[in-house]
């Protein structure tokens, strides 16, 4: 199944993540999605809207902060993931989490499976932090939109650090 999964050029999925890590403690849901080689979205909803859309493509990582009318922008590298999101991983190496095909940078890795897809992820990170999802609605292999993984909108946007990037969308 999980060379299967691997190979998916797509996925969407809703989930319920929680993270513990070296100076972060967050729990939220999140919308994500994935279309190889590059493409990661991840979005963190809120009461009125979204608290974060991070689209990494290309190379880059830009997030937006719709509520707080800010914006950051880096890499799509690990060290740049982990600054904003608490996950020292590639954003192919979140690709293949998702879809059950650890990194061997992963500590630990256990995944239930679901009729194809990991329905419920736990691993401990590069960093000795853990990460649990539990996964809703996963598909694979459909058409996402070109549009879903371009650069958020974020004219006249104020430009934050990693530090005050992280600090909008987990409240800390």
């Amino acid at each position: 199944m999980a060379a299967r999964a691997r190979e998916t050029s797509s996925y969407s999925a809703r989930l319920r993540v929680s993270l513990k890590g070296p100076g972060l403690r967050a729990r939220t849901p999140a919308l994500v999605a994935f279309r190889r080689p590059d493409g990661l979205r991840i979005e963190v909803p809120g009461p009125a809207g979204p608290r974060l859309v991070a689209v990494a493509r290309g190379g880059r990582l830009v997030a937006v902060f719709p509520g707080e009318r800010a914006v950051y922008a880096g890499e799509a590298r690990a060290s740049q993931l982990e600054a904003l999101l608490g996950v020292a991983l590639e954003p192919v190496e979140v690709m293949d989490l998702l879809v059950g095909v650890p990194s061997p940078r992963l500590r630990r890795y256990v995944a239930a499976w679901g009729p194809a897809l990991p329905r419920r992820i736990e691993a401990t990170l590069p960093d000795g932090g853990t990460l649990k999802a539990s996964v809703e609605d996963p598909e694979m292999g459909t058409a996402l939109l070109d549009a879903a993984f371009a650069e958020p909108p974020h004219e006249g946007y104020r430009s934050v650090d990693a530090e005050e990037a992280r600090s909008l969308w987990s409240g800390r």
